[in-house]
């Protein structure tokens, strides 16, 4: 066991806290109830939860429901058709995340599964390795790490891996921002006022008008060309011809089939009762875009933060990354997130009555339309999940971290995510003398916008 990690300060100081947070909770009107709860989750989580876990491990509140410890979380999670995702629904189009344990969720995960090939893996490091680099020499030993590196690094696998062509990143950027906040950020357990939850509902809009457009001429246009390529060696063509109707479109007179996931989709044929057709593929297309960039800049922004706040941890983090095998580093860097998770809960809507934690004395049952807030981040303090949870030690039991969510609706790209937010946080480890100018910026919102580095 490491002494080392075991005594970060930064650690210890995230577990430390005076308040007596039932209390107060217990003390407030009912109308400010939740609103405490929440600016605990948000502000205090990991002494907040604890005391959650050792008093009232379900909390019950006006507008939302905690689930805190891990066997009730695992428990949630693993019943989609109860605790649905209902929430999401008017949020995104027809989409496989709107829908619970059907026929239509289990294909269409399966296909994309299938053409996340995991086998590409060590390419999409490289590719992430090379354009993480590349932005680093080019800044000029200062950059805003959020902007100009966690969003960009992974807007570039979008364009290179994924297939976005004829579109700057500033642009992918800001699709996927409106699309997560809107989506994952803004309900009423989220407390905003109402201008500003239509502001980013009106945003969010905006950005999908601009993206469904664009991406039906991205599918046309690569739906030529492979089909085209296909064609190959047929005398007369009537693709060739098409292909380069639509290039000339774009202002191109060549046409190239990659190996993208863009491309992957458009090429692979199934029969009619497998119902994945021309639609559904230009929809799978696009939902690869809306969990690659947001999510991923706000992992690797925080991670990075906190490797730089104590300075042995860094220096492991620094030592870590020279090596040749990844796998220590890739450790540290999930043992960070179990303590600056990207989110610490994920939501649900109970759909019938249900009692939860059978037999417990913590038994609770959940009404029909509760929103319920599953706090995974706690869970993965639970002492049941881990030994000496508070502690920081990598090399943790992989299955039973929950930063990829857990069950039906488990993160698609987990496995991309898995090796590019590691590898994006690496690149800056292995920078000589790097220093934050000043603390991380969220600007009020639930995403980091700024935070400045030197080397």
């Amino acid at each position: 066991m490491n002494t080392e990690a075991q005594d970060n300060p930064v650690v210890a100081a995230m577990h430390e806290s005076s308040t007596d947070y039932l209390a107060e909770y217990d003390a407030a009107p009912d109308d400010q109830k939740f609103p405490l709860a929440r600016k605990w989750m948000d502000t205090e989580p990991l002494p907040f939860f604890k005391q959650l876990r050792e008093q009232r491990p379900i909390l019950v509140t006006p507008e939302a429901t905690f689930v805190t410890l891990f066997n009730d979380v695992r428990d949630v999670l693993q019943m989609p058709k109860i605790f649905t995702a209902q929430l999401y629904e008017p949020k995104m189009n027809d989409y496989l995340m709107r829908h619970d344990d059907d026929a239509f969720h289990e294909r269409e995960k399966a296909i994309m599964q299938s053409l996340l090939n995991r086998n590409d893996l060590p390419h999409v490091r490289n590719i992430v390795a090379r354009n993480a680099k590349e932005i680093l020499d080019n800044a000029d030993r200062k950059i805003d790490i959020v902007s100009e590196y966690c969003r960009a690094v992974p807007a570039s696998l979008v364009q290179d891996y994924f297939g976005y062509d004829h579109v700057e990143r500033k642009t992918l950027i800001e699709w996927s921002y409106w699309t997560q906040y809107d989506t994952f950020q803004n309900h009423p357990f989220n407390l905003h006022t109402e201008e500003k939850s239509r502001f980013i509902v009106e945003q969010h809009k905006r950005v999908s008008d601009e993206f469904g457009k664009y991406m039906a001429f991205l599918t046309v246009r690569r739906l030529a060309a492979v089909k085209a390529d296909q064609a190959k060696g047929v005398l007369l063509c009537a693709w060739y011809g098409l292909v380069k109707i639509v290039h000339k479109l774009f202002g191109s007179d060549k046409y190239q089939v990659k190996d993208d996931i863009t491309s992957r989709i458009l090429r692979s044929s199934f029969p009619s009762e497998v119902e994945f057709n021309l639609i559904r593929k230009g929809i799978n297309a696009g939902g690869l875009l809306i969990g690659a960039v947001e999510t991923t800049q706000q992992a690797v922004a925080q991670v990075i933060e906190f490797f730089l706040k104590d300075q042995a941890l860094l220096n492991r983090a620094q030592k870590a990354a020279q090596l040749d095998d990844p796998a220590e580093f890739d450790a540290l860097v999930w043992e960070a997130l179990r303590f600056v998770p990207i989110s610490p809960i994920l939501f649900r809507k109970a759909a019938q009555e249900i009692t939860i934690a059978k037999g417990t004395d913590h038994e609770t049952t959940i009404m029909p339309g509760t929103n319920v807030l599953i706090a995974t981040q706690s869970a993965m303090f639970d002492e049941y999940c881990y030994d000496n949870p508070d502690q920081f030690q990598p090399h943790r039991n992989w299955y039973h971290h929950f930063n990829f969510g857990f069950g039906a609706h488990e993160c698609l790209g987990k496995h991309i995510g898995g090796v590019m937010i590691p590898e994006m946080v690496r690149q800056v480890m292995l920078l000589d003398d790097v220093k934050p100018e000043g603390a991380m910026d969220y600007d009020d919102t639930p995403f980091p916008q700024t935070y400045n580095l030197t080397w």
